[in-house]
């Protein structure tokens, strides 16, 4: 009774602390991810209020939460013509890893990381944050933009290459050889290959099953099959948020209108506390050493995004604005580098230095794709589909 008291308590503290904080990003024209950060921070370990007793709730909320915000992001799209972007886009994939991953690998090789910590190092400057990226597309209406498919297409390439990535990291940080690591990774592209198959296919069931359900049942089932389809593609070591992406995605019509309706609150409460656990377990004091070399790191990595974003935007047509409202967006990392340095097992100067890296970039990110253009139309404005020119 009494851990279960301290939970409700603490928990509601933190709800009322993150809409205090909303209400202020609002008025500052912000979104409040940075903000919510930051608070993360301040009631996690070794925060100046710390919150112990809502730990467990707030990490297994974050993996909801973003698996929730990609299954939104995946309403807005059918599946052919996102299916055509992510086709078009696999030159964007290419200049997306070789521009971003090689800063990682060569500051993993100048720290003396070894082998297995620069490949550690360069998949965490590599892969943005799914996450933040569709918080932020959603907060400053950018659903409609001209750029904005390219973003995705950018984002969902990552997070399958994170599929062949991740067996390949595990294997090799537990002292696996490579042609271990080599069968980890053709077990995942099959694994992979199939649940895109499957999705395709069984759209049309889905969305019968669906039809004629009250909003009672429509969230149940919608709910349910995500964390189902998220949970599966897990399993099979590929990214949580491409199964709840693709869920979305295989939902057309009025279904996926009434599903983007009654999943919207929960989808903006869990997210607030996804955005709050990355800074939640974190002790502030192990991160002040490290924070040169991570705010340099950045600042490289923040460039070499933006050229990636402006390339990929470009292939779509996007104006000068446009990609450069796309490069800022996709500056932001997040759950996949901290995953990575979970998986290497390796404390110390890498995971301090990660993990002030992806708070740095987390922070900087909200704030410069927010002052790199005009906002495009609200999602509600996206019948049909809106497009903006520039």
């Amino acid at each position: 009774m009494h851990s279960s008291t301290g939970l409700l308590v603490e928990l509601g503290m933190v709800l009322l602390v993150l809409s205090l904080l909303a209400v202020l990003a609002r008025r500052l024209a912000l979104s409040p991810v940075p903000l919510y950060l930051l608070a993360g921070l301040a009631i996690g370990d070794g925060g100046v209020v710390p919150t112990p007793a809502a730990g467990e709730f707030v990490e297994v909320g974050a993996s909801i939460g973003v698996v929730l915000l990609l299954l939104a992001l995946g309403l807005q799209f059918s599946y052919s013509e996102f299916n055509d972007s992510m086709r078009r886009h696999l030159p964007s994939a290419g200049v997306d890893f070789l521009l971003n991953a090689t800063p990682g690998a060569v500051a993993g090789w100048l720290l003396g990381l070894g082998w297995t910590g620069s490949l550690a190092l360069a998949g965490v400057t590599w892969v943005s944050s799914s996450g933040i990226v569709a918080r932020l597309l959603n907060d400053l209406r950018r659903m409609g933009n001209r750029e904005t498919p390219s973003v995705l297409a950018v984002l969902v390439l990552e997070d399958v290459a994170m599929a062949l990535y991740l067996p390949l990291m595990t294997i090799l940080a537990a002292g696996g050889t490579w042609r271990q690591a080599v069968f980890g990774v053709a077990a995942a592209s099959g694994a992979l290959l199939l649940a895109f198959t499957a999705s395709h296919r069984l759209g049309t069931s889905v969305d019968r099953m669906l039809a004629g359900a009250d909003t009672e049942q429509l969230l149940l089932r919608v709910f349910g099959l995500t964390l189902l389809v998220a949970g599966l593609f897990e399993f099979a070591n590929a990214s949580a948020a491409v199964g709840a992406f693709l869920v979305g995605l295989v939902l057309t019509g009025e279904v996926a209108e009434r599903a983007r309706q009654v999943i919207t609150p929960l989808r903006d409460l869990f997210a607030a506390v996804f955005f709050l656990a990355i800074g939640f377990t974190v002790d502030p004091r192990d991160l002040l050493p490290v924070l040169p070399a991570a705010l340099l790191l950045a600042l490289v990595t923040a460039g070499t995004k933006v050229v990636a974003g402006w390339y990929a935007a470009a292939r779509d047509g996007a104006g000068p604005r446009g990609r450069l409202r796309a490069g800022t967006v996709l500056i932001t990392r997040g759950e996949f580098s901290l995953v990575i340095i979970g998986l290497t097992g390796m404390a110390g100067l890498l995971t301090s230095l990660a993990t002030a890296y992806v708070i740095v970039l987390a922070v900087i990110c909200p704030l410069a794709t927010r002052f790199t253009g005009i906002a495009g139309p609200s999602p509600a404005a996206l019948q049909p589909r809106a497009v903006d020119p520039v």
